[in-house]
C-alpha cells in the first residue's frame, strides 16, 4: 500500500501554512512535504509535527531570488559559497525535523552561461553535500522539471538526472521521480518505475497534463500505485498537485489508499 505525503505548499491553500498540518492530519495523512521550511523556526515546526503525529517526507533547498528567475543555486557559477551555507541550513532543518530526504534545487541555467559548466559545478557541489548528509544517514534527491513548468532548468528528462546521479557517484544521491514531469517529457512510466526502482529516493504525483488531482488525464494511477507496490518501493509518494477547487473536496481519490 502506498504511503502518501500531502504537499502543504500546493494543497490546503484555503488555510495559512501553519494551519495546513492539522488539515492534512484530519484528512488521514501521516506525512507531509513542502517546498521550504526556512521562514519558520525549527522548534515551531517540530512542535506542530509532533502535535499532529506527522512525518516530514521531504523539503527543498532554497530557491534564491525567484522574482529574478532563480530556482536554486547548486549549479550556478560564483554561488559555491552560498550553496554551502544553504546546504548546511537544510541539514540543520532536516536533523531538527527528523526528515530523511532533502531535494536539492539545481538552477535555471542563465542565458549567458554554458550548460556543461553548470553541470560540472552541480556535480562538484552535490558530492560535497552528499558527504555532509551521509554523516547523518540522510538522502539527497535531484528532480527533472518539464520545460512547461520551468524553462531552462538544468535537466528536464528523468534520463538526464539518472546520468548525473551516475556521475555524482554517491550512494545517498538519488533521483526524485515526479510522474507528472516524467510523463510530460519522457512517457513510458512503467519502464521508469520497473527499471530504476533502486535509483529513485522519492516519488511525487499529479495528473498530466493538468497537474490537478491524480484522477484525470493521461496517467492511470490505480495501475501506477500497484506497480510501485510490485517493485517494492517503500518510500513516500508526495501529492504535489494543484487542487481543482477546495482541497478536501478533491480528496475522494485517496480514500481507498489511506
Amino acid at each position: 500500500m502506498p504511503k502518501f505525503a500531502a504537499n502543504l505548499t500546493m494543497m490546503f491553500k484555503e488555510y495559512d501554512f501553519l494551519e495546513r498540518f492539522a488539515q492534512a492530519a484530519e484528512c488521514g495523512f501521516k506525512a507531509v512535504e513542502f517546498l521550504w521550511p526556512y521562514d519558520y523556526k525549527k522548534e515551531e515546526l517540530k512542535q506542530i509535527l509532533d502535535e499532529h503525529k506527522l512525518k516530514v517526507a521531504l523539503f527543498n533547498t532554497t530557491a534564491g531570488d525567484v522574482a529574478a528567475g532563480q530556482w536554486g543555486h547548486a549549479a550556478l557559477p560564483g554561488y559555491e559559497s552560498m550553496f554551502k551555507d544553504e546546504i548546511n541550513t537544510a541539514l540543520d532543518y532536516a536533523i531538527a525535523l527528523d526528515c530523511d530526504t532533502v531535494h536539492v534545487m539545481s538552477a535555471v541555467v542563465p542565458h549567458n552561461c554554458e550548460k556543461e559548466l553548470c553541470k560540472h559545478i552541480f556535480i562538484k557541489n552535490m558530492r560535497m553535500a552528499a558527504a555532509l548528509f551521509a554523516k547523518y544517514n540522510k538522502t539527497l534527491t535531484i528532480e527533472a522539471l518539464c520545460p512547461e513548468i520551468k524553462p531552462n532548468y538544468l535537466y528536464h528528462s528523468q534520463y538526464e538526472t539518472l546520468a548525473i546521479v551516475e556521475q555524482i557517484a554517491c550512494d545517498n544521491v538519488k533521483i526524485q521521480l515526479d510522474t507528472f514531469h516524467a510523463q510530460m517529457v519522457d512517457g513510458n512510466l512503467s519502464y521508469l518505475i520497473k527499471n530504476y526502482v533502486n535509483k529513485y529516493g522519492h516519488v511525487q504525483i499529479a495528473a498530466a497534463p493538468s497537474r490537478h488531482e491524480p484522477n484525470e488525464g493521461e496517467i492511470n494511477y490505480d495501475y501506477i500505485f500497484k506497480l510501485f507496490d510490485e517493485v517494492g518501493y517503500k518510500g513516500y509518494i508526495g501529492c504535489e498537485y494543484n487542487p481543482r477547487a477546495n482541497t478536501k473536496d478533491g480528496l475522494k481519490w485517496i480514500k481507498p489508499y489511506l
